[in-house]
């Protein structure tokens, strides 16, 4: 019987094929209470658990195939970061010393305390690390009870049905990838099979699932509660990576319209690719600048490849995960904004600082519990908190400007004081450079504007800075008071509500009338249902996923922005601007 299940869209398209089930890697834990003298033995079974996974993620990072994408070795790496993380060791030492608590039920135990901690995280991207974080203790815990990894059937046991008639009979039929959740290491495992797609019970638009869907350019769904328990071994499913549903045993007549909208996508995406090379101008003879999101120096490669002419927002962050109390020095920063740079083959790069707070595990120095850490100290307040390791940030992107050409962005600024200290720190950072005798190269300082309060003052703004850089994401979520990480309130998370379209409308505004530039990062950047509004109110500047460049290229090219702005204007106007 035909039913649907409805998730999160993370990568669009359809993919159709059978469903392989890979067995959630949960593992049954036991508890019990060991005798002081077993202390040091359950340490060890800890130790030796742990470094049985290090070896097996370092042995898949050697044998990665040439063609795996970027982001697998990226999220391998973060993996091994989470699994020789201090806070995991520490505790799990502390519970087994001093509860005398098992090695499992140790283990356990410190993963419930720090993924405690990743919940109550403001940035989704980092908050949603909880899942690989769950995934190499669980790893560890299957070594340690001897349960081999998920596995899928193989290619041989799938069974033929008069629906793959439909298809080409002489060919395999393709695979869809259902599952609680994969992480990294099992998606490697899984690169002999070549997957039409993945449904994953959990995670979010950032966890590693949908960002490995996208880089791979593959339909993805995931969010979609129970499916790996609803669908059944090699059931023939349809994913709408468009919608963010999954159709389970469809009807011929549902499967060869879902074949026809396949084959559509797959000329699209061809029209698309051929447009790669093609400049970003609309009809009205107005350039566009479309630009590259990226997480991390492997990233730069892909944003060349789908066309970017630049990088418009590097998240710094990604550099710092899993490294409480070890943050990475300015040597280590330092080559990652260089390997970007070169990567991006002599195009521009914007290095946001550090956007991470006091709820953050990868804050060192405060403890404390609060209460709303959306409102807390975080991003800029946190790094001029702790100027030191702030200097460090910015003397490793002084010295990466000297080999191309390096933007400099700040995060989350509200206050003119906040202001005059950052540039504080930008001048001695330069000075300490100066005395050590090392050269550093010219950068152009930037901000983001992603508090209702900085998109008012943005005269001020840019009396201090060279561009500014709207932050949907995180604008959206102040001017209306959404935390869009609660789904009880997200259906009011809305980036078409009056008051975030006249602070963006304002903010470019101001940017034309003092000639400098304006750029929109997040969601709304590379959103094709929001560029010709963008564009109407006089956006010349978009940031995006690589994934989402040519989709929004092909958007301008159709546009004339003569005709659009004053269409914009009257959206602007409208008591509900998404009639």
């Amino acid at each position: 019987m035909t039913f649907s299940i409805h998730g999160l869209a993370v990568a669009r398209g359809i993919a159709i094929g059978r469903a392989v089930l890979v067995a959630s890697s949960r593992v049954d834990v036991a508890h019990y209470f060991i005798q002081p003298e077993q202390v040091a033995a359950e340490i060890e079974r800890v130790r030796q658990g742990r470094n049985t996974v290090v070896d097996e993620l370092q042995r898949l990072q050697a044998d990665m195939p040439a063609d795996a994408p970027h982001e697998l070795g990226a999220l391998l790496d973060v993996h091994l970061m989470l699994l020789q993380d201090e806070a995991l060791e520490e505790g799990v030492k502390h519970w087994i010393t001093e509860r005398l608590y098992n090695a499992e039920w140790a283990l356990t135990t410190q993963l419930e305390v720090i993924a405690r901690q990743f919940d109550e995280m403001e940035d989704e991207y980092l908050r949603e690390r909880k899942a690989d974080l769950e995934q190499v203790v669980e790893r560890i815990l299957r070594y340690m009870k001897g349960v081999a990894s998920p596995v899928a059937p193989p290619v041989s046991q799938r069974r033929k049905t008069q629906q793959d008639l439909l298809l080409d009979d002489t060919v395999d039929v393709p695979l869809v990838l259902v599952a609680h959740d994969l992480s990294p290491a099992d998606m490697l495992q899984f690169k002999q099979s070549v997957f039409a797609g993945f449904v994953t019970d959990v995670g979010g638009k950032t966890s590693h699932t949908a960002i490995v869907a996208r880089s791979m350019d593959i339909p993805a769904v995931v969010g979609a509660r129970a499916a790996s328990q609803l669908v059944r071994q090699d059931d023939w499913v349809i994913i709408d990576g468009d919608a963010g549903v999954m159709i389970v045993d469809p009807s011929p007549i549902i499967l060869a319209e879902y074949g026809f909208r396949q084959r559509q996508g797959e000329l699209e995406r061809e029209r698309l690719a051929r447009l790669r090379h093609t400049p970003a101008v609309t009809i009205d003879g107005q350039k566009i600048e479309l630009l590259a999101n990226i997480e991390q120096p492997d990233d730069a490669p892909a944003a060349v490849k789908a066309g970017a002419v630049g990088v418009g927002l590097f998240r710094s962050e990604f550099l710092f995960m899993g490294k409480t109390g070890n943050l990475p020095g300015e040597e280590a920063q330092y080559q990652a904004y260089r390997q970007a740079l070169d990567g991006m083959q002599g195009l521009p790069v914007t290095i946001r600082t550090i956007d991470v707070g006091a709820d953050k595990p990868l804050d060192k120095g405060h403890k404390d519990n609060y209460l709303n850490p959306a409102l807390g100290l975080r991003a800029i307040r946190w790094s001029l908190a702790d100027p030191a390791m702030f200097r460090t940030q910015l003397r490793a992107v002084l010295r990466a400007a000297a080999h191309g050409k390096v933007k400099l962005l700040f995060p989350m600024l509200a206050h003119v004081s906040e202001i005059t200290q950052t540039l504080a720190q930008v001048d001695l950072a330069r000075a300490e450079l100066d005395a050590r005798g090392v050269a550093y190269g010219p950068v152009q300082l930037g901000a983001m504007i992603e508090i209702p309060a900085a998109a008012l003052m943005v005269r001020t703004f840019f009396k201090y800075f060279d561009f500014l850089s709207i932050g949907t994401n995180d604008l959206i979520q102040y001017t209306l008071a959404i935390d869009r990480a609660d789904e009880s309130v997200a259906h009011l998370y809305d980036p078409l509500h009056p008051a975030v379209l006249r602070l963006v409308a304002d903010v470019i505004a101001e940017g034309h009338a003092q000639g400098k530039a304006v750029s929109v990062c997040g969601e709304t950047a590379g959103d094709v249902t929001m560029t010709r509004l963008l564009l109407g109110l006089g956006l010349r500047s978009f940031s995006m996923h690589p994934a989402q460049i040519l989709a929004v290229k092909q958007e301008v090219l159709r546009a004339d922005t003569r005709k659009l702005a004053p269409w914009a204007q009257q959206v602007l106007q409208g008591e509900v601007p998404a009639a």
